[in-house]
């Protein structure tokens, strides 16, 4: 495009024009400044650069990281990672030389970043969110995102989201809120990792986190302060059964005392709620993450422990007992991947039952294909959206669209390999989800979500609503 037809196309010279003589009238000091800001507002925005490295995510992995350029500035964007968890999510692609990092580096995805990616994307409007994301869908041609990366194309739709909502001048939440068709922003209510276990620590619990949800807090600054009182009351009970080496964290930030039983672990944790005087405005959930331990048709509850390995299996019909006794015991009030990732009967059953929320994680993978044939078949009642697992913002947007029809519950989470970015916070203000998971309220890359809704609830002030008790229906 020749120089006169840019101008042309944007009415350029009119707005010079017109920018020339508000200053005039303005009797400007600085006409040249004045001009410049004129313009800009004047100028439509259009990608003119993108760039990518590689960095590392909180478990000391390395991930991607784009920097996209257009004339509001600069836009950064990181995604996160976690173990492939199966067939079903998109495609996170890595280099495989174990000579460097282990295999994990991610410099073929950078690469496409920076070449393919770049030159389809250079000269769009960064408001247009679907049509970028379906650029990099149309480039990529698999279904799995596998050919350019989950994370390329993540990371570049994010930063380009950011973009989008700078473009406009609004607030990114208020930007992914216009996106997605929603009017009524809501805080969501976090699920507070504060016991970890699984593959997520070292210790002997079976199951993968368990978290503690602040549904009575008035705003999100309360649940956030009631979620780091009990966390800290949590400590001091566990120091006192185990010592101060029973606090180690797992990748989380829970607590992974070196426990084998999940009602030892939610014994510690009702007894800190107790302490803080919060009593029932504190409610728990699970996240069991139970295909991590099945085996054939049976769970193996004692699958880290290698000289118990094998004695305590339990069967499908077992372990919805074992989950009927804990929520009759305690506060339980939302159960993630109870059963197997292909245990659709038993998730059924249980759902069913209407004890609590029964949250599809690795079940449905974000996977719109798993989400819509559990919504027929009632196997759940929750999608937990994790966005890496689905690759682009627009995707995301339009999964969640098909649980709030089902009139689910719908959690954003986090991965276990975070990083600094706080985009899942205004994703989840944006959309309503009602529900937020990212880790404990510790450690920097889980916080940095969390004080990003401390931001929000902020800049809001009086509009600002948080979901509280009703965190299932926010949506």
């Amino acid at each position: 495009m020749s120089v006169q037809e840019y101008l042309d196309k944007h009415m350029l010279s009119r707005k010079i024009e017109d920018a020339v003589n508000a200053a005039v009238r303005a009797k400007s000091p600085d006409p040249v400044l004045f001009i410049s800001n004129h313009m800009r507002k004047a100028v439509p925005s259009v990608i003119t650069k993108i760039k990518a490295r590689q960095i590392l995510d909180s478990r000391g992995i390395p991930t991607v990281e784009v920097e996209l350029f257009t004339n509001k500035g600069m836009f950064r964007a990181s995604v996160p990672s976690a173990d492939p968890s199966g067939m079903y999510e998109a495609f996170e692609l890595r280099d495989g030389d174990k000579g460097i990092y282990l295999g994990n580096s991610v410099n073929r995805a950078v690469k496409n970043i920076n070449e393919k990616i770049s030159e389809a994307l250079i000269g769009m409007d960064p408001t247009l969110q679907s049509q970028i994301d379906q650029a990099m869908i149309d480039l990529d041609k698999t279904e799995k995102k596998s050919e350019l990366g989950v994370n390329a194309i993540l990371a570049v739709s994010i930063a380009a989201c950011k973009a989008g909502a700078a473009e406009k001048e609004v607030p990114l939440y208020k930007h992914i809120a216009d996106l997605s068709g929603k009017t009524n922003l809501t805080l969501p209510v976090p699920a507070f990792t504060v016991i970890s276990g699984g593959k997520h620590a070292g210790n002997n619990l079976a199951v993968q986190e368990i978290m503690i949800l602040p549904t009575g807090a008035s705003r999100f600054e309360e649940a956030l302060q009631m979620g780091s009182e009990t966390y800290h009351h949590l400590k001091a009970v566990i120091t006192e059964k185990y010592g101060a080496h029973g606090c180690n964290v797992g990748e989380d930030g829970g607590f992974a005392p070196n426990i084998s039983n999940v009602k030892e672990g939610l014994d510690f944790i009702k007894e800190a709620i107790s302490r803080t005087g919060y009593g029932e405005k504190i409610k728990i959930a699970i996240d069991v993450a139970a295909t991590d331990f099945c085996k054939g048709t049976k769970y193996d509850l004692d699958f880290k422990s290698p000289n118990k390995s094998g004695q305590n299996f339990k069967s499908g019909e077992d372990m919805i007992e074992m989950y009927k006794e804990l929520c009759a015991e305690y506060p339980i009030v939302s159960i993630e991947d109870p059963f197997d990732m292909e245990d659709w009967e038993h998730t059924k059953y249980f759902s069913g039952l209407g004890i609590c929320q029964v949250v599809g994680g690795d079940l449905l993978m974000s996977n719109p294909k798993r989400v819509e044939r559990a919504i027929n078949d009632s196997t759940c009642n929750a999608l937990l959206l994790k966005i890496n697992q689905i690759g682009t913002v627009t995707e995301a947007i339009e999964v969640i669209k098909l649980a709030n029809d089902a009139h689910w519950g719908v959690m954003i989470s986090h991965r276990s390999g975070e990083t600094e970015d706080s985009f899942i916070a205004d994703l989840s203000v944006g959309l309503t989800s009602g529900q937020i998971k990212a880790g404990a309220p510790c450690r920097g890359e889980r916080l940095a979500k969390y004080n990003q809704l401390l931001r929000i609830e902020q800049e809001l002030g009086d509009q600002a609503v948080y979901a509280g008790e009703d965190w299932r229906q926010s949506s």
